[in-house]
């Protein structure tokens, strides 16, 4: 059925549903993981005076960071029930948009994600990127709530 998930993560707690559930799932099936993890460009965090505080190298050595830990701790995951699993970190780009790439780039037949579950004012603030990943997807998606 399928061969190659990407699994998106944050690294939050309730990106980590997706995350135990897309390798349970890859383990079923025997599939090979793409984990993937996106930082927005820094000029999303521009605001006043936090540009001049916080140049724009300490934003993208920390994202880097985040990003590699993040990887890291889903890889080990992986490892420990034999599933092959690339990682792969995007930056500057909004997370729908970097996990869109990531899955054709990767050659992806399922892409597995967990949502925030965001409702009223803060989904049309912060909008919805699991909506965005499904109605702009090429291949099925699995939302884990």
């Amino acid at each position: 059925m399928y061969k190659h998930l990407l699994i998106a993560t944050d690294g939050s707690e309730v990106s980590d549903k997706g995350v135990a559930h897309g390798l349970a799932l890859a383990k079923a099936l025997g599939a090979k993981i793409t984990a993937v993890t996106v930082s927005e460009p820094w000029t999303n965090f521009l605001t006043g005076e936090v540009g001049a505080t916080f140049p724009v190298d300490e934003y993208e050595r920390a994202a880097e960071s985040n990003a590699s830990a993040i990887l890291a701790a889903v890889a080990k995951r992986a490892e420990a029930g034999s599933i092959s699993c690339e990682k792969r970190y995007i930056k500057d780009q909004y997370p729908a948009e970097g996990i869109l790439e990531a899955a054709e780039e990767g050659g992806c037949d399922l892409i597995v994600m967990a949502s925030h579950g965001r409702t009223g004012v803060q989904r049309l603030l912060l909008g919805s990127q699991a909506n965005k990943v499904v109605t702009h997807s090429k291949v099925p998606v699995l939302i884990c709530r």
